[in-house]
């Protein structure tokens, strides 16, 4: 079997420095990765790995940055093509442009064509890893797996499940949302490196019947995740107390249904109770920081101290989020951090694109992390892709001080290199 080896500067992550600090970090000047069969075989510096791996094909990328990946936990593909609508807060969004847009995925063409167009904008951007929601539409969930099999990417999606408070031809039932999700889990979960997600959209969308039918199958699947959308908006969370008036809270909406546990995925959580986080701690479920969504929409402003106590992935949120860009969606979560009193360090920053999120899905021991035995899914981040962030980076004395400003001023012009599974593309 071919060696591939691949110079550069190597950064990586053997812990989490929300909780370990900069000592969970793992960076090599001059450093080497050597993959094989779609996994890395060996890390380290270039020195040592080199000369043990003689034959390997070499790949120098000179001082280009390799990380793992760029994991994306919570988006919306079907809102690729209306990414960037301006002018509506959450509920407004949803009726004035989600919802129209999600009704023409019964298409399978056309849900094929926006599945491909947003691999091919995610991989520039130097995300190999992605969770989204589909629509109620199954052939919305087949089209999203197809095109990430061709690619070989690892994915995750789910249908859409929505029985009330949404347009004509945007509703399924109990029965159906069940049905649906339970032939389209069989068909695709755990094939290649693709992931089902029981999906229900948010408790504003499906009744209690919907809700009990998709805890039973998720009761039924519990190797399954299960994604949701949790206290985004104020006024949200007013029109869930009229829904569910017997509920303690929103998270209570889905605790009720067993729709709560470590497998679960709450997109959003900005505005918590101290009951909801107590529950969610005694859980472990994990959150899912949305900030340029969150500040495009107008929702509000995570708080990033979260990740002291849970799980806590970084999604772009597309198309609610403004960018495809996993770098755009770490400079929004360092600003949200500032507004909040927290002042993410760059290493915090790669760790929620990257080892975070893949903690989050349940995927840390396949991905998120340069090590051997995981899957090869690694981008190479040039440290001075305009003139802008060269100039900063050319006064850097630490690694830190130079990936920060590709952070903050970065985008696909940045991403020199990726590999997916093993393959360069």
């Amino acid at each position: 079997m071919t060696k591939n080896l691949l110079l550069g500067q190597v950064l990586s992550f053997s812990g989490d420095p929300f909780r370990q600090g900069l000592e969970a970090a793992v960076h090599h000047t001059h450093g080497a990765i050597v993959i094989e069969g779609g996994k890395i075989l060996d890390v380290g510096p270039a020195d040592t790995i080199r000369p043990a791996h003689p034959t390997a094909n070499v790949t120098d990328l000179g001082d280009k940055l390799l990380l793992p990946g760029f994991v994306d936990a919570h988006v919306h593909y079907p809102q690729t093509a209306i990414i960037a609508s301006w002018g509506k807060r959450l509920i407004e969004w949803l009726n004035t442009y989600t919802f129209p847009e999600e009704t023409r995925f019964g298409d399978p063409e056309y849900a094929s064509e926006i599945a491909s167009r947003y691999f091919d904008l995610t991989l520039s951007c130097g995300t190999t890893t992605v969770c989204s929601y589909a629509t109620i539409h199954p052939e919305s969930v087949t089209a999203f797996f197809e095109q990430a099999q061709s690619r070989g990417l690892r994915a995750l999606t789910g249908k859409t499940c929505m029985d009330r408070n949404a347009p004509d031809g945007l509703r399924d039932t109990a029965q159906s949302a069940y049905n649906d999700s339970k032939a389209l889990l069989n068909t695709w979960h755990g094939v290649d490196r693709l992931s089902y997600v029981i999906t229900p959209r948010f408790s504003p969308t499906s009744s209690p019947d919907q809700l009990q039918a998709l805890g039973a199958l998720w009761a039924e699947h519990p190797d399954c995740l299960m994604q949701t959308h949790l206290s985004e908006q104020l006024d949200e969370i007013e029109w869930v107390k009229s829904l569910f008036p017997a509920a303690k809270d929103y998270l209570d909406t889905y605790e009720q249904f067993g729709l709560m546990g470590e497998k679960a995925l709450f997109g959003h959580a900005i505005h918590l109770t101290p009951r909801e986080i107590a529950q969610l701690s005694e859980h472990q479920s994990s959150l899912v920081h949305c900030p340029t969504s969150n500040m495009f929409i107008g929702s509000g402003l995570f708080d990033i101290g979260h990740a002291q106590h849970l799980p806590v992935g970084l999604a772009t949120d597309t198309g609610g989020g403004s960018n495809f860009s996993m770098l755009r969606t770490m400079a929004a979560s360092y600003e949200v951090g500032q507004l909040r009193g927290h002042s993410l360090h760059p290493a915090q920053l790669l760790w929620l694109a990257t080892a975070g999120s893949a903690k989050a899905l349940h995927l840390g021991d396949k991905i998120g992390t340069l090590a051997p035995g995981y899957e090869a899914d690694i981008i190479a981040l040039d440290l001075a892709s305009t003139p802008a962030i060269a100039q900063r980076a050319a006064r850097a004395e630490t690694i830190w001080e130079q990936v920060f400003p590709t952070i903050m001023m970065g985008d696909d012009r940045a991403i020199s290199g990726v590999w997916v599974n093993g393959k360069a593309i």
